[in-house]
């Protein structure tokens, strides 16, 4: 895996104008740009019905068969898989084709491969999940929707197994991915290093301090969630820039949360119930 080098910034976004949909804002602890609070919601996100079910549930589900005569490095089980996910709404064809390209079994424990086309989150030890197909594709549609250009530099907060960081790869001019675990950071090392992903860089270190010398960044995904979002993240994001990620409300439930960075400030809508593995610092 190559080691992080300077590139040129990406240039902000316009999002593309939306008929409104009501949003639910939320302030932000401690940020050092102001928030506009407001129910209008963020240009670019989708309407009508969510894409996935309103919770995330990280609990794996029961074993699924594999359709006979396919093998798990058959596009075909791939795709199945992805018209079922087009059929629940998701709609980003750029993120669709990921989906279809990027073998998820590969990025999961032989014991579990059985499972790996079906929509459910499973197991990558240390108490962390890979998440379920529907909610990786809803934030990466949500990362990209609206954008006149694709995304330049991303930053992953979470590589986890490096699954998400090779979907990543098909979308972004350049992926930095921190990971506070070291056993799952070799991991996903070993994952990808077949791949022979040029555009991704593999980071040990504290996500909630974002990684400073790659910023800033077009888009910023998290895979873990906390109290609130971090400073570093919003001050590492670039103006027309996006930040998906899930944060815990007042009522202690954690949801999806995105959030615009704008000129004048940042903009924020809360989206779906989610559940992902808690957001923590230090490394381990």
């Amino acid at each position: 895996m190559s080691s992080p080098s300077r590139q040129p910034a990406g240039r902000p976004f316009a999002p593309a104008p939306t008929k409104p949909r009501p949003g639910f804002p939320v302030r932000l602890a401690s940020m050092a740009a102001p928030v506009l609070t407001t129910t209008q919601p963020v240009p670019g996100l989708p309407y009508g019905r969510p894409l996935v079910a309103a919770a995330h549930d990280s609990r794996p589900a029961a074993p699924a068969p594999v359709p006979s005569g396919l093998g798990l490095d058959s596009s075909a089980v791939r795709l199945a898989m992805v018209r079922r996910l087009a059929a629940q709404g998701l709609s980003e064809p750029a993120v669709l084709q990921a989906l279809a390209a990027v073998e998820r079994h590969r990025f999961v424990d032989s014991a579990l491969v059985n499972q790996a086309y079906e929509d459910t989150s499973l197991p990558i030890g240390l108490g962390q999940t890979i998440s379920k197909p529907s909610v990786v594709g809803r934030m990466l549609e949500l990362l990209i929707q609206g954008r006149s250009r694709p995304l330049g530099r991303v930053l992953e907060i979470g590589t986890g197994c490096g699954y998400q960081s090779a979907l990543l790869a098909r979308l972004a001019r350049e992926v930095y991915s921190l990971e506070r675990l070291r056993a799952l950071h070799e991991k996903a090392r070993d994952k990808l290093r077949p791949l022979r992903l040029h555009n991704v860089h593999l980071i040990l270190g504290d996500g909630m301090l974002g990684y400073p010398k790659g910023a800033p960044y077009d888009a910023i995904l998290s895979a873990a969630g906390g109290d609130s979002i971090p400073q570093a993240w919003l001050d590492q994001l670039a103006p027309g820039g996006r930040l998906v990620a899930p944060a815990a409300l007042a009522s202690g439930r954690q949801s999806l949360v995105v959030i615009d960075k704008t000129d004048q400030g940042c903009v924020q809508t809360v989206l779906e119930a989610v559940h992902f593995v808690p957001l923590k610092s230090g490394l381990a």
